[in-house]
């Protein structure tokens, strides 16, 4: 593991001296980082495969207090995909495997992690508020032959499998209602049983907490980091290696990156990717940042 920290370099300790050095660049323009928020459906390549995502404009565009944000899919997220999807560090260092458990946050409804991971990994748990879900679900089921190596490469063979009571919509994605503000982490360790030996139950928590573009809203950002926190403490201390807590972003407001920062600060040892172990996409200049959080 060592190598691993030594490959990413000092870890981010001032937040402040952190800010000023990424928004140090002149970003290109990307307004709210949305990819097309008008559209109903998008036609993505990620990871080599086609996926067309279903999106909610007039989710997007409602007045729902709890928030809307989830409805349509956001410049960060393919983008990511298709980096963790390839050969990288991860993949290098044992967190990428046959047996990798991964939990997304706040992942919106498009799935487009899931469905680009899944196939390398033993279980992806894509997480978010249950409004969200529907739509979620939909676009996983609707995209899996597109990713299951049995499944007919022709899209026009498309067919909807049943999803069980428990979210399960193949046999390594399922699916899980979960509110930062007020739901609790410990329903996931259902999700993440490894085996039973009798009436005891190993449970071997998460390899990867992943978070695409959650960071906009200054309320959630305790929360946010709080949850991705008790997720990490799902995996036992004698575990060899610890959990990572993987937040990629679109850079837009240094107060609230920094904000953001001092909070994951509090609960993690931060290091932030740095350009030779990322794609062009996550360059310093490119205004999108990934940051790898290890539990303190």
């Amino acid at each position: 593991m060592a190598s691993l920290w030594h490959l990413l370099g000092p870890p981010v300790t001032d937040a402040e001296e952190e800010a000023f050095l990424v928004f140090s660049h002149t970003f290109p323009s990307q307004t709210l980082g949305f990819l097309d928020p008008k559209a109903s459906t998008l036609d993505l390549t990620v990871a080599g495969r086609d996926l067309t995502i279903h999106q909610s404009r007039g989710l997007l565009t409602s007045d729902r207090k709890e928030g809307t944000t989830g409805a349509v899919v956001w410049k960060v997220t393919p983008l990511f995909a298709e980096w963790i999807a390839s050969p990288n560090f991860l993949s290098q260092h044992g967190y990428l495997t046959s047996s990798t458990i991964a939990v997304e946050l706040g992942a919106g409804v498009s799935g487009i992690v899931a469905l680009s991971l899944s196939p390398q990994i033993k279980k992806y748990v894509a997480t978010d508020q249950d409004y969200v879900l529907r739509l979620l679900r939909q676009n996983i089921t609707e995209n899996l032959p597109a990713v299951t190596p049995k499944a007919s490469k022709k899209r026009t063979t498309r067919h909807k499998k049943d999803r069980g009571s428990d979210g399960l919509l193949s046999p390594n994605i399922e699916t899980f209602a979960l509110d930062w503000e007020t739901d609790s982490v410990v329903g996931l360790t259902s999700l993440l049983k490894e085996g039973q030996t009798g009436d005891e139950t190993t449970v071997g928590g998460v390899d990867l907490v992943i978070a695409c573009d959650c960071i906009y809203n200054d309320a959630l950002i305790e929360p946010l980091n709080s949850t991705c926190a008790q997720i990490c403490r799902l995996r036992p201390e004698s575990h060899d290696k610890p959990t990572l807590c993987l937040i990629a972003q679109q850079l837009r407001s240094p107060e609230i990156f920094e904000s953001w920062l001092a909070s994951f600060n509090r609960y993690f040892h931060v290091y932030r990717v740095p350009d030779a172990l990322i794609t062009e996409s996550f360059s310093e200049k490119s205004g999108l940042v990934v940051h790898v959080g290890v539990l303190r």
